[in-house]
Formats: structure tokens, C-alpha cells, sequence
């Protein structure tokens, strides 16, 4: 029986209409389905307004990225890292990565000192978890826990509030959130969810690196990509993408992705509960722990490879049984 599954799992991930998997997955577990919910600030950023075909582009990328996971069977680790980016040419503007031409989605090496791989860095990802206004480090910290590592935060106490980033560029982030965890009640839990939203400070609303933000009242003036000189833009207070996760530090997002890396075997457990609950419509119980647990130590000799994970998932009794 279990060589039947296995065949017919492969033959309907080869047909063309895996791509439903492909897409309502990545909707599901990247919120690419809310890609449009926000639109860049025209005065912060104005290069980016109304650029349907960049957003186009960074949900085909993410799509592709999860396609190829699955097509070549690659380790859970590409999750967040890997050598390679789908992109086309005007993603490959946005990244600063050399050589691409046209409008077709393709495979190209990312360049050593390049901060993409992997979905912790893709532009759909950045915009999903900005409000096109301004960037948090509490969202992207939240959204990275829960979404890429899967230990997601408790919800915050009804007395927290809100942080709002200083886009007149007087207060930086870090200052306003310093006094935010001055609260007991606070401290605990931003301490696990703001070091990953440092690191990907370094990256605007729709994803472009970064080192100052940018802000529409102090700073210097700057010209946008295009080379307009736009007065009402400034940039302004510089980014800081230090911080320091479970007692490590690091400096960029080199150094937090490198301290992700740590743990392969959780960024695998996240993915398989995730494929377990969209296949099976139901969320991953306490009984059901240690067969997950199995199936990790089934898949571990692939690296827990993508397309590994889907069969240990289609041959799973969770899976027969529903």
C-alpha cells in the first residue's frame, strides 16, 4: 500500500496541476494572498506606487522558490538560506543581483555577499509583513517566529499598545520600543520576538536593502532609483540591525540568518506541520507530537528534503485516517 501512495503522490506532484499545492500552500503559510493589502506611501516611495508587475513578481517568485523546493527535493534549511533566487530582471534590480534579463522567472546563483536566499529575505515576504508605510520589528519578528520557525509568541497583554514608527525621522524604532519594554509584562516576550524584525530593519516595504530609513521631514535629501531629485524625501535616521537571539549576538542578517541555521531540525518540524495541516484540514494536536517526530527521523537522511516531507505526510496514518 504504501508503494501505491508513494507512486501516485509522485505522479500527481509531476501533472501540471500541483501548481493548486504550490499556490494555495504558499497563500496559506506565506500569506502571498495578502500581498495587496497594503500599497507602498507614494511620498515615502514613490518608485514603488502603483508597481503592479514588481508585486506580480515577488508572489511568482516565492511561488517558483517553493517549486523548486519541491521539484529537487531541497533541505528544509533553503527555508531560510539558500545560493540561489527565482527572479526576473526588475526583482533582480530590486536585489542588486547582476546579469538578469527579461521577464521570465528564473534560477540564477546569488552573489557571496548577497543577503537573499531563502524565503527570510524575499520581497514578498518584507512587503506582506510591512504596512507600506513604515517597517516593525515586532511584525517581522512575530510573522519570522511563527510563519518560518514555527514558536510563535503569546499574544500580547490587553495593556501593551502599540508601537508606532517616527516617520517624521526624530525617534528611532529602537528608542520607542526600549520604553515599550520597560513594562515586566512586556520585556519577556519582545526579547524572543524583536531580534529577527532587527535584522530585516535593513529592508524597506517592498523588500529593497537599506542602511538609513528614510523619513519625510530630517535627514539629507536623496534621489530615488530613477534619479528624480525628490525634496520631500530625506534620509534620515541610520538602521540598526544588530541584536542578539537565545544569548548569541549578531550584526546583520548574515549573522541571524547563520543562528537560525542552528536549529535545521525545527525549521523542518514547522514545514511538516504545516503541509499536516493543510492536507488534513486540522491543526497539529498533543498526540500527535511524536509521530511528527517520526516523520522528521524518516526524512532526516534528505535533509528533510521538501518533497520527502509531502510523502511522509501522504503516507502518515494522520493523513489515511481523515
Amino acid at each position: 500500500q504504501h508503494l501505491h501512495l508513494r507512486a501516485q503522490t509522485e505522479r500527481m506532484l509531476k501533472d501540471p496541476r500541483s501548481v493548486r499545492l504550490v499556490n494555495d500552500f504558499t497563500n496559506q503559510w506565506l500569506s502571498q494572498d495578502q500581498i495587496y493589502a497594503t500599497v507602498p506611501d507614494r511620498p515615502l516611495y514613490p518608485e514603488y506606487f502603483c508597481d503592479h508587475h514588481l508585486v506580480e513578481s515577488l508572489v511568482a517568485e516565492t511561488r517558483a522558490y517553493f517549486n523548486e523546493m519541491l521539484t529537487a527535493n531541497l533541505p528544509a534549511k533553503n527555508v531560510i538560506s539558500s545560493d540561489f533566487a527565482m527572479v526576473n530582471e526588475q526583482l533582480a534590480q530590486l536585489y542588486g543581483i547582476p546579469g538578469v534579463q527579461g521577464c521570465a522567472i528564473r534560477k540564477v546563483p546569488l552573489p557571496k555577499d548577497s543577503p537573499r536566499g531563502g524565503f527570510l529575505t524575499q520581497g514578498s515576504v518584507l512587503k506582506v509583513t510591512a504596512n507600506g508605510l513604515t517597517t516593525s520589528p515586532v511584525k517581522r519578528g512575530a510573522w519570522v517566529l511563527d510563519h518560518l520557525l514555527g514558536t510563535p509568541a503569546p499574544p500580547p497583554p490587553p495593556d501593551a499598545g502599540s508601537i508606532e514608527p517616527d516617520t517624521r525621522g526624530a525617534t528611532a524604532i529602537r528608542d520607542q520600543l526600549e520604553k515599550h519594554r520597560a513594562n515586566p509584562s512586556c520585556a519577556g516576550c519582545h526579547a524572543k520576538i524583536d531580534p529577527p524584525g532587527f535584522a530585516l530593519e535593513s529592508f524597506d516595504v517592498m523588500g529593497a536593502q537599506r542602511d538609513r530609513y528614510r523619513s519625510r521631514d530630517k535627514g539629507d535629501s536623496m534621489q530615488i532609483t530613477s534619479g528624480v531629485r525628490t525634496p520631500h524625501i530625506k534620509l534620515g535616521l541610520a538602521v540598526d540591525p544588530t541584536g542578539e537571539l537565545a544569548g548569541a549576538p549578531f550584526t546583520d542578517i548574515a549573522g541571524l540568518r547563520a543562528l537560525l541555521l542552528k536549529d535545521e531540525r525545527q525549521i523542518a518540524r514547522n514545514l511538516i506541520n504545516r503541509l499536516m495541516t493543510y492536507a488534513t484540514g486540522a491543526a497539529i494536536s498533543f498526540a500527535d507530537r511524536a509521530a511528527i517526530e517520526r516523520l522528521l527521523d524518516s526524512t532526516k537522511g534528505s535533509g528533510y528534503g521538501l518533497r520527502s516531507l509531502v510523502q511522509a505526510v501522504v503516507l502518515s496514518d494522520q493523513f489515511r485516517a481523515k
